[in-house]
């Protein structure tokens, strides 16, 4: 992204917060693995959308004055025993051509800064990014700081950055959905190289290499998320990550799997026969799950409820499968439909956006309609999932490109 992009987000994000305020946002650390080892580190996802910086222990602080809005960086000090075993530090004119921010310091010296900027009493709201999925989640910097600064200042108030971020990343820019359009070119790449790949016998650790080597080949080095490769009796587990079965003849392969480009990703399902032939149930099952995501492309589009995305898919799916004869009623769906019909996609695969079920969908939103069938009595399952564009007067498949029909896959893996 070019930082005028960064340089957007965070005026916007300023916009939002009332004068007199503080907003203060961390990029993250990784964790230990084990021993002396550490898993890769991955910046929050919030402020690279804020700042285009990915280098951990920074904070971004920007100070809302009634006169303007003044930003700065705070950054590890240089180390040249620390460098030579982990790599270059990120210096003041990177910060600068990367984000716009052209005021830096060093890391150390943010609790001092904070300090003062908090008993100049021209500040009464701290804003941090405070988010967690479940109450039992280890702290991180933003709920570390909260507790510093109530316990130290207890005069400012503490607000949350999160609902105004969301908001912001709701609404995909031109830059976003460009850089989408290229991760989906090569999400459509790695899909058909399994496609090509897949026989009678391969194990789904092989699907998997077969996907990240054409990753790599295209420049992208990690997968938007953790891969989902399986096969057989493994596609009944929704989010299965361990690619050690083997893909047996009549057996579906299930994957769900996104590249990144710039940031953005994309999240991207195809079930097929590990064959390359349809059989008779699973042409079945699967030409349900595909008339059911054509319908939705064919009616989403800006003022429909976000929550009637979801509702129909599995409405709609449920009279295909009933057309079958797998349901009777409704309420039995739940047998062969076990998840959600849409989620957000962008920065996060399930993106971190504000869209309540009764708010209606606008243009440039980015969102997976994502149809899902499990029949564990016929040992089939897949989902059929694709990343939805809202437009002006409807909706635009960005992975339509993926060989998506029986009659596509199977051209595809005749070849």
């Amino acid at each position: 992204m070019d930082r005028t992009f960064h340089i957007e987000n965070r005026k916007n994000l300023a916009e939002r917060l009332p004068k007199g305020s503080l907003a203060l946002m961390f990029s993250g650390s990784a964790p230990r693995k084990t021993a002396d080892e550490y898993y890769p580190f991955f910046a929050d996802r919030s402020f690279v959308y804020m700042t285009g910086v990915e280098y951990q222990g920074l904070a971004l602080l920007l100070q809302i004055d009634p006169d303007g809005v003044k930003e700065t960086m705070f950054i590890l000090p240089p180390d040249a025993h620390a460098e030579r075993w982990n790599g270059a530090r990120i210096k003041a004119d990177e910060v600068l051509a990367k984000s716009g921010i052209s005021n830096c310091r060093y890391i150390g010296e943010l609790d001092a800064e904070l300090k003062r900027l908090a008993e100049s009493g021209c500040y009464e709201n701290l804003y941090l990014d405070l988010n967690k999925l479940t109450l039992d989640e280890p702290d991180r910097e933003a709920y570390k700081m909260a507790k510093f600064a109530g316990d130290k200042y207890p005069y400012l108030k503490i607000g949350n950055l999160n609902h105004h971020i969301r908001v912001l990343r709701t609404i995909k820019k031109p830059c976003e959905i460009e850089a989408m359009r290229k991760a989906e070119s090569i999400t459509r790449e790695g899909i058909i190289a399994m496609m090509k790949a897949s026989k009678p016998g391969m194990y789904e650790y092989q699907y998997k290499a077969v996907w990240d080597y054409t990753l790599a080949q295209h420049g992208v080095l990690a997968p938007m998320f953790p891969s989902i490769v399986c096969a057989g009796k493994n596609n009944f587990c929704i989010h299965y990550y361990d690619y050690r079965g083997q893909a047996q003849d009549g057996d579906m392969v299930l994957n769900d799997v996104g590249a990144v480009w710039d940031n953005v990703g994309t999240d991207v399902s195809r079930g097929w026969p590990v064959n390359g032939k349809f059989s008779e149930k699973q042409r079945l099952l699967y030409q349900c799950a595909y008339n059911t995501s054509n319908y939705m492309f064919s009616i989403i589009k800006p003022g429909m409820a976000m929550g009637d995305v979801d509702a129909t898919v599995r409405k709609y799916n449920f009279e295909q499968l009933k057309s079958i004869g797998l349901c009777d009623k409704f309420e039995d769906v739940g047998k062969y439909i076990w998840h959600g019909g849409a989620h957000h996609v962008g920065y996060d695969t399930h993106d971190v956006v504000y869209a309540p079920a009764d708010m209606p969908i606008a243009p440039n939103m980015v969102f997976c309609v994502d149809v899902g069938i499990y029949c564990e009595e016929w040992g089939i399952g897949f989902r059929l999932e694709d990343n939805c564009l809202v437009t002006e007067n409807g909706c635009e498949n960005l992975s339509a490109a993926t060989p998506r029909s029986i009659e596509e896959i199977e051209a595809v893996m005749g070849k």
